[in-house]
């Protein structure tokens, strides 16, 4: 099987459940803004300690957006009928992201004021993830106002992104790269 399919030359793409739609629709550009935050996660990665508590987080939400930009490209749920258990999204996936949230901020001097991103390479990518993944919170947003979504789902990008900033800190102290405050 070729990677090209010359289907999208018009603009147009391919859904789940075989509805073309244009490229610059706002399923497209949600589910296309959690793909580009899966891919700074994936740099991130490359930058983040190999023996690092985070690396196990991260690829677990790579994956767990792996199921949201799957949702988001199905509007007939038929991935989650066809796929089960790998293809859903429960409850658990945001109270995983609480759990470490919690547990990584409990290692970390409280904020007292607003503080600028960047700091080590991968505390800096994941403070762009963060900014990445709040643009698709917005994405899905907008979109939940024309179709249906997981509220799960909405919960799930919300809370992802405070994990993503709790993950920024501790990878700058880990790397012993001081916060800049504002």
């Amino acid at each position: 099987m070729k990677i090209y399919t010359r289907t999208g030359d018009a603009g147009e793409t391919g859904l789940f459940d075989g509805t073309r739609v244009p490229k610059d629709a706002a399923r497209v550009a949600a589910y296309g803004d959690v793909d580009e935050l899966n891919a700074v996660l994936g740099l991130a990665l490359a930058f983040v300690r190999e023996d690092d508590d985070l690396r196990p987080c991260l690829l677990t939400i790579q994956r767990d957006l792996f199921t949201v930009g799957a949702q988001l490209a199905d509007p007939s749920a038929r991935v989650e009928a066809k796929r089960g258990a790998k293809a859903a999204f429960t409850e658990d996936k945001v109270s995983q992201l609480e759990e470490w949230i919690d547990r990584f901020e409990a290692q970390l001097q409280p904020l007292r004021q607003f503080i600028l991103p960047g700091g080590s390479k991968g505390g800096a990518t994941l403070h762009l993830a963060r900014t990445v993944g709040r643009r698709a919170e917005r994405r899905i947003v907008a979109l939940s106002h024309e179709v249906e979504i997981d509220p799960l789902i909405l919960r799930y990008v919300n809370r992802l992104s405070d994990f993503l900033f709790v993950a920024a800190r501790l990878e700058n102290l880990h790397r012993r790269h001081e916060e800049i405050p504002w």
